[in-house]
This record gives structure tokens, C-alpha cells and sequence, in this order.
């Protein structure tokens, strides 16, 4: 069997030798090799795409595997493309002197630039980095372009097209530019999914069962399987959906695409009993749909809670305004924060209470949507003190006391069951 082209690089006795591309193709290729690879910036556009700015690279992993991800910056818009090692170098080489007249490579310990003039002539200037752009490129380039950039989530993954995610141009499925913010909130998501996970018992778990309630058009099912699957797990993800026409969407995306494991239910949280529940999510569920699904999470003992919730509407006629904050409460819109803040502070004590470690944070930006707050909850591997629980149940009658509450969904629910 011949050699790769990434193979034929490495081999090469490119440091000696007079040819600049040869050259910065063999360091690159060797700072792949050693893991020293940082980042790769080409500028210097010329040819018929006047938009077209810098072409950025980075490695990535997706599925396991060792990629390049090219970011081909214009000045309207990003379209990223990733590419296995021997075919990502083997386009830069065919790129460098043609559709690029510089390239400037940063490894841990090197500053690399090549050049081109206009007539083709390269040169190539090698020298070693500062300590403090040394540490930058140790981390694959934390500029905040590349933070916003990583992903968890591969755009190529044919099923995106199916939920209108990705279109295809000129055969390559890119992001449709209205899907843009749903496509970070996504990513956002499974970003914050990973750390719950490597944080719960499930991180070594060879299998993960997942129950998605109100699972609209299927994003986050789809990724949370997908982000499952790519870490080598058997991952069992149930979308469950009231519309039966999303239900039929998405099913049919995963049947297509032979998504074993990924299903989707027609069924309502306050109904629906799953056989085995390890990760309850429930995003945007409105008002007491909130409860019904973390009560259905902690009735499982699910060691992974999401929730975000919607509509908080039961607590706000009840709420009597201490005499001190009625001015400051005259107001609809303050009163709205208030049975917000406190109808999911409850929920966070309760979650507490039954042995979770609890989170109540904004995990996306409102320039992004207005439904930003996310409850996580994951389940404590040593079980919470007797003193302990009494003292949050205590903190929580207190607070309804003094609120004037005189039910809440959640725990009603457990003190029923």
C-alpha cells in the first residue's frame, strides 16, 4: 500500500531542503504527528471570491477521531468544513501560492510563516516563540474567535438537513444562516451536557438511557444521541413529543438514517413511564410541566436533571408581598421576576433535598433566546445527611411562609408519592 500524503510529509527530509512549501509542509505535518500543532491562519486571499478573508485551522476531535477544521472566514459569513489529516493537508498544500499568498503556523515552541510574492516565490522564516505565545499555542489558540468556534457537534452529520439545520451548496452541507443562534444554543447545550456527565456515575456507564421531554422538532435528541454515540457509548435516547406531526418528522430522520437506539414517542410527561431513565431533560416546559418532569426524574432516580423551565404561572397569584417590598413589587414586571426567581429557587431546595447537586444559571445568552435559565441537577454519589435534608426542607417552608405559598407542584408531588 502506497503511502498517505500525510505519511509522504513526514517522511520527507524537508528541513534541508530548498523548496519553502515543501519545508512548512513538513513542520506542520510533523506538529500533528507530535501533538505541538497550536493553530493555522491563511491570508492573503487572491482570486474570484472577493468576500473571502483568511481561512482559519485547528485540530478537533470528532467521533473519536483526530480532524483538521477549516474555518473559511468571509466577510458575511463563517463556513466550516472538516477534513481527516491526509485529506486537510493535501488541500493547504494545493491552497499555499495559489488561492493564499501567506500562511502563519504557531506550534508549542515555533513561529512559522511562509509567504509568497506575486510572482511565486516563496520564503519561509522559522523562529522560536515567547513564553506567553508558547502557552497560547500549548492551548490550540484560546483567542475568543476559537472559543466560539468549538463544537462539540459535527454541522455534516447528514440528519441536520432533515430538521432543517444544514442545506447543501454545491454538494457540502452548510449551516443555513437563519439556523445560526439555534446552532450555538445547541452546541451551548451539549457543552454543558458533557460536564454534568463526567461529573454523574454515568461517565464510565458503557450505556446511557435518555428521555427528552417535549422534544419539538428533535435538536437537542439528535445531539445528545449523536454526542452519546461519538463518545463510544450505547446510547438508548427517547424523543417524547405531544404534536404527532414532529413525532413522525423526527422519526423518520432517524429511521432514514439508521440511528439505532434514537427513537420518538408520541406522550405527555405527566403520563409517560420509561423503563429506565438515566438523563431527564426537559427544555421549555411550561409552568407545572416543569414539575411533573423533574418529579418523573427523581421517581427514576435519573442521575442527570435538565430543565428549563417556562411560564411560571402557579406561584404568582399566591405570593403575598412583604409590606417592606410592595413598592418595589407594584410593578408586572418585577412581580413576574419574583414568582420566577422563587418557583425555581423551590425547585433547586427540592432537588437538594432528595440528594442532588444542584445548578440554576443562565446557559445561554439572551441575544439568543429569552428562555436562557437552565436547572442541572446531578445525582450525589454519597447519600445527603439526614440533618442536612431536614434543614432545607426547614429553609423551604420558611420561605413559603414567608411568601405566603401555599402550594408548589414539585412538592406536592413528592409528598404524594
Amino acid at each position: 500500500m502506497s503511502p498517505s500524503f500525510f505519511q509522504q510529509l513526514l517522511r520527507s527530509e524537508a528541513p534541508a531542503a530548498p523548496d519553502a512549501l515543501q519545508r512548512f509542509m513538513h513542520l506542520l505535518a510533523l506538529s500533528l504527528q507530535t501533538g505541538s500543532f497550536g493553530k493555522l491562519m491563511l491570508g492573503k486571499p487572491q482570486g474570484g471570491d472577493a468576500d473571502l478573508e483568511r481561512l482559519l485551522v485547528r485540530e478537533v476531535q470528532l467521533r473519536g477521531e483526530r480532524q483538521l477544521s477549516m474555518v473559511w472566514r468571509h466577510r458575511t459569513k463563517d463556513v466550516t468544513k472538516n477534513h481527516g489529516f491526509d485529506e486537510g493537508l493535501a488541500l493547504l498544500h494545493g491552497l499555499l501560492g495559489r488561492q493564499f499568498l501567506h500562511a502563519h503556523l504557531l506550534t508549542q515552541g515555533e513561529d512559522v510563516q511562509l509567504s509568497f510574492s506575486r510572482k511565486g516565490k516563496a520564503s519561509l522564516r522559522v523562529g522560536k516563540l515567547s513564553a506567553a505565545a508558547d502557552a497560547s499555542a500549548a492551548e490550540a489558540g484560546t483567542d475568543e474567535h476559537n472559543r466560539d468556534k468549538q463544537r462539540y457537534l459535527d454541522l455534516q452529520r447528514p440528519f441536520w438537513a432533515d430538521l432543517g439545520l444544514t442545506h447543501s451548496v454545491k454538494g457540502d452541507l452548510q449551516l443555513v444562516p437563519a439556523m445560526s443562534r439555534k446552532w450555538k444554543q445547541i452546541n451551548k447545550f451539549i457543552e454543558v451536557f458533557a460536564a454534568a456527565l463526567k461529573a454523574s456515575r454515568l461517565a464510565d456507564s458503557p450505556d446511557v438511557h435518555v428521555a427528552d421531554f417535549g422534544s419539538g422538532k428533535g435538536y437537542l435528541t439528535f445531539a445528545t444521541y449523536d454526542y452519546l454515540r461519538g463518545l463510544g457509548k450505547d446510547a438508548q435516547v427517547t424523543g417524547v413529543e405531544l404534536r404527532d406531526d414532529m413525532v413522525k418528522l423526527c422519526g423518520a430522520a432517524a429511521a432514514r438514517h439508521g440511528l439505532a437506539g434514537l427513537r420518538f414517542d408520541q406522550g405527555d410527561v405527566r403520563s409517560y413511564t420509561p423503563a429506565r431513565l438515566d438523563v431527564m431533560i426537559a427544555l421549555h416546559a411550561c409552568d407545572i410541566a416543569t414539575d411533573y418532569a423533574i418529579h418523573l426524574g427523581l421517581r427514576a432516580g435519573a442521575a442527570i436533571i435538565m430543565c428549563s423551565p417556562c411560564c411560571h404561572k402557579q406561584l404568582r397569584p399566591q405570593l403575598k408581598s412583604p409590606a417592606l417590598l410592595r413598592p418595589l413589587l407594584q410593578h408586572g414586571i418585577h412581580m413576574g421576576q419574583e414568582a420566577e426567581m422563587v418557583t425555581d429557587g423551590l425547585r433547586a431546595l427540592l432537588l437538594e433535598a432528595e440528594g442532588y447537586d444542584t445548578q440554576v444559571f443562565e446557559f445561554i445568552s439572551l441575544e439568543h433566546t429569552s428562555k436562557n435559565k437552565m436547572i442541572l441537577a446531578v445525582k450525589r454519589a454519597v447519600p445527603l445527611p439526614a440533618a442536612r435534608r431536614q434543614e432545607l426542607l426547614d429553609q423551604i417552608a420558611e420561605i413559603k411562609r414567608f411568601y405566603g405559598v401555599r402550594e408548589q407542584a414539585l412538592e406536592s408531588l413528592l409528598c404524594a408519592a
